[in-house]
């Protein structure tokens, strides 16, 4: 983490394969917030794993984090 990110109380991770800032010590559940994207509709690979939805309010990120998020989709013609 640089120091102009520990001073703010920020940090930088991989999102969707863009650096991303978001603000330090969130869970995954409030990352995914943070970022706009509404929890029930996305799969998230968390370091290269599928997280379960149960486990996001526990799941600490830190500055080495990579996500790649899935939004669900609905509709049809």
């Amino acid at each position: 983490m640089s120091e102009e990110n520990w001073a703010s109380g920020s940090l930088t991770i991989q999102l969707n394969g863009e650096a991303r800032t978001c603000p330090a010590h969130l869970p995954l559940l409030e990352v995914l917030r943070h970022f706009g994207y509404e929890p029930r509709l996305v799969v998230v690979e968390f370091n290269g794993e599928i997280l379960p939805r149960t486990a996001w309010a526990e799941q600490a990120v830190g500055g080495d984090a990579v996500l790649e998020v899935v939004t669900i989709v609905g509709g049809g013609s």
